[in-house]
């Protein structure tokens, strides 16, 4: 069986009870041939219980994986270790994509094999009116300081993966936000596929928008000095 050209990596949290129809009719728009690896920190999801659709079925190679432990970069380094395709694509579960974002990222991923990969981002309208704020500052945030997260797409080869080391499993909250710092201290480039990725804004409507929002700026910042420092030791000292 020849290689897949590309895997992509789906963590299912515990609170989740279903695969989303938006996303997995999204995931028709990969080429055929592709893996969709599924990974469950909880046994009490119903995997049985998630009938995937026979297009899918036929045209993608689908695996599910199960950790022994919870949190999302174990979830996601284990989903890495299952693949089998040239490139990993890791995606949110809500995340919904076009047929022109996965062309287009394909072919970053494939014209510049060395890099790290991200999308735009945008946010959907299940959430308050301020989250265009929050989507156009994502893509600034990515531009100006080369720090994307999880939730625009990481995409990058699977060897480029390991050489990272993979995302870090003894951190709190981030863990997507420290595997790119440490891929930039490993010396990947940042590529951007211009393309929106969408995803859910329903926690900012059940959490109050300027709470989470002022949150998660307090949390990144106060996470991304050390590994500036770190990057700023290893390029010039």
């Amino acid at each position: 069986m020849d290689q897949p050209l590309l895997s992509v990596v789906i963590p299912i949290g515990p609170e989740e009870e279903k695969l989303p129809s938006g996303l997995l009719s999204d995931l028709n728009f990969l080429p055929d041939g592709c893996e969709l690896i599924f990974t469950v920190s909880d046994r009490h999801f119903a995997i049985e219980n998630t009938p995937l659709s026979q297009e899918l079925l036929s045209r993608y190679i689908v695996k599910w994986v199960i950790t022994s432990s919870p949190g999302r970069a174990v979830q996601m380094n284990a989903g890495a270790d299952t693949a089998s395709g040239i490139f990993l694509w890791f995606l949110h579960l809500d995340s919904r994509f076009s047929e022109k974002l996965v062309s287009r990222l394909l072919a970053n991923l494939q014209q510049h094999p060395e890099a790290l990969h991200y999308c735009l981002l945008a946010f959907m309208r299940d959430g308050p009116l301020g989250m265009r704020l929050n989507g156009l500052g994502a893509n600034v945030r990515s531009f100006v300081f080369g720090t994307p997260f999880g939730d625009q797409g990481l995409a990058l080869s699977r060897a480029s993966f390991y050489h990272v080391g993979g995302y870090p499993e003894n951190v709190r909250y981030g863990e997507d936000h420290l595997f790119v710092w440490h891929s930039r201290q490993k010396g990947l480039r940042l590529r951007c596929c211009r393309e929106y990725l969408m995803t859910s804004a329903r926690k900012y409507q059940s959490e109050g928008w300027f709470f989470l929002t002022m949150r998660y700026q307090y949390l990144w910042i106060k996470q991304a000095w050390p590994e500036l420092t770190t990057l700023i030791k290893k390029r010039y000292f």
